[in-house]
């Protein structure tokens, strides 16, 4: 099967989400997962995060990006949070309907805006930019799905190691200076991580 312009969406990507979830390590009380789906549109929820499976892609995309936004410290809730509640009103406004590109390049676009960065500055974006150029390259390119989703794990992984030389300039590393040269940056290696694992799920699920 080809990569299609649509979104992957449905099930599968309710269950990346979940995958998501299950990799930020958050542990979340049922009242606060049932809580945030009610905001995201569910008021009917009577599940725990299993739940994240039955929704549409875009309730699901903001549930778990109001739950990251509300549950997580540091910058990384919010930037995260931010990311996937832009996808999930890009999905929303689309009708469900809306291309996989679409849906990341609008995440990526609020992450720029709320860190205020931009690729280059030793950031989550060093990895989510080339994600997500990768799949829109991959699309053009009419690759199959796996041969697409790998590329993308491939763009995760050289995104990652693009950090090691650079010099922070935002966020916490930047206290380092020029002593943050050398490192990888902790927000592109937990972006790569979230983007390995998704491609995971996909990867599992379209398996011959």
């Amino acid at each position: 099967m080809k990569v299609e312009p649509e979104a992957l969406g449905g099930p599968i990507g309710a269950a990346a989400l979940r995958r998501l979830l299950a990799l930020r390590g958050q542990r979340l009380e049922l009242a606060e997962v049932r809580h945030a789906l009610e905001q995201a549109g569910e008021p009917r929820f009577a599940g725990g995060r299993e739940a994240l499976a039955a929704l549409p892609l875009a309730s699901a995309l903001e549930a778990v990006g109001t739950l990251l936004v509300m549950n997580v410290g540091g910058a990384s809730g919010p930037l995260y949070g931010s990311f996937l509640l832009a996808m999930g009103r890009a999905a929303a406004t689309a009708g469900g309907t809306a291309p996989l590109g679409k849906l990341l390049e609008e995440g990526v676009a609020a992450v720029k805006k709320r860190g205020r960065s931009e690729r280059g500055e030793k950031t989550m974006l060093d990895v989510l930019v080339p994600v997500q150029l990768a799949w829109e390259q991959a699309c053009a390119d009419g690759l199959e799905v796996r041969d697409a989703l790998e590329r993308v794990k491939q763009a995760a992984k050289d995104g990652l190691e693009s950090t090691r030389p650079l010099q922070a300039t935002k966020g916490r590393a930047s206290y380092l200076r020029e002593r943050s040269i050398g490192h990888l940056d902790p927000g592109a290696f937990s972006s790569s991580l979230l983007v390995h694992a998704v491609c995971d799920v996909f990867l599992e699920s379209t398996k011959p």
